[in-house]
């Protein structure tokens, strides 16, 4: 079985320490409290954490000591980096609009998601340049049946099959996002039937979504911060990092944070039990496609 264990060794406690020091000071968190003392999010907030993040790369370049942390904040710097770059190009292609009826949720998802889909690349590019083969970054099938580690709170006390959890796990989170969307939405079956031929664009965005965000967001900081604090330590710092960002968000608010640090929490145990990127993709996948599915209907009332 692939164990999840935190760092073993003492000396690594101040690096775990560390990166959620830096992890809380770069995530949106921050952002969070300027929102809601202030009404908005000031524009320098960015500047502040590239600052943060450059300084600490550099210091860990030189410090021994906290060296096993250099390339999680240089693969950091890449993020937010090339996030705020992407915002600068129109990556609107019509003819892959056309290809799916150019509808509403075509014209809202298609620029945004191939330019998150450049972003994917790039931070895989990168972190081949660092150094890391593809199974350490989890650009793999990974083994779809390998045995989880117990979680009785979710009723699977023994080390069960991924299959098994995974399948149940998929449908249950995208079933409960679904009712909480629905009652907050309370769509017409005339909206319901409307979104139906949308379908597929909506399968194919989810898909390329699910895709992108395990790329950009997850198996990033796994493959950086796993060697240095431990598989546990980083599995819950990726989960925070990918549940705090949901404030602002679907769902959203504080309850939609949480709800999102446990999506991620699943999300990394999956990635780095199975040292792959599948069953993480695909229960992604599952709540992109009833997100995106009521998304799609508010596009259209």
């Amino acid at each position: 079985m692939t164990a999840i264990t935190a760092a073993p060794q003492k000396s690594n406690r101040s690096l775990f320490t560390l990166a959620w020091i830096i992890i809380a000071l770069i995530s949106a968190m921050p952002d969070i409290v300027f929102s809601e003392i202030t009404g908005s999010v000031p524009k320098w907030l960015l500047m502040v954490k590239l600052v943060l993040l450059g300084l600490m790369a550099v210091v860990s370049y030189f410090y021994k000591p906290i060296k096993p942390l250099h390339n999680f904040f240089l693969i950091m710097i890449a993020l937010f980096g090339l996030l705020e770059l992407r915002l600068k190009f129109d990556f609107t292609l019509p003819f892959l609009q056309k290809l799916f009826g150019a509808n509403v949720f075509d014209q809202r998802m298609q620029a945004e998601q191939i330019g998150k889909l450049v972003v994917a690349v790039l931070m895989i590019l990168i972190l081949f340049i660092l150094g890391y083969r593809r199974k350490d970054i989890f650009l793999t099938r990974g083994n779809l049946n390998a045995p989880i580690q117990p979680v009785k709170i979710l009723g699977f006390p023994k080390p069960e099959p991924w299959t098994k959890f995974g399948l149940l796990w998929s449908i249950c989170i995208a079933a409960g996002l679904g009712v909480v969307l629905y009652f907050g939405m309370k769509p017409s079956s005339s909206l319901f039937l409307k979104m139906l031929p949308i379908l597929p664009s909506i399968i194919f965005y989810a898909a390329l979504n699910a895709f992108n965000e395990e790329m950009i967001l997850r198996a990033p900081m796994l493959a950086t911060l796993e060697p240095a604090s431990g598989s546990l330590n980083a599995l819950w710092m990726a989960a925070y990092f990918f549940g705090i960002s949901h404030y602002f968000g679907v769902p959203s608010g504080i309850l939609g944070a949480l709800a999102s640090i446990f999506m991620g929490w699943i999300l990394s145990k999956a990635m780095l039990e199975t040292r792959g990127l599948f069953w993480a993709w695909w229960i992604h996948l599952l709540s992109d496609i009833v997100i995106f599915s009521f998304l799609t209907m508010g596009l259209l009332q």
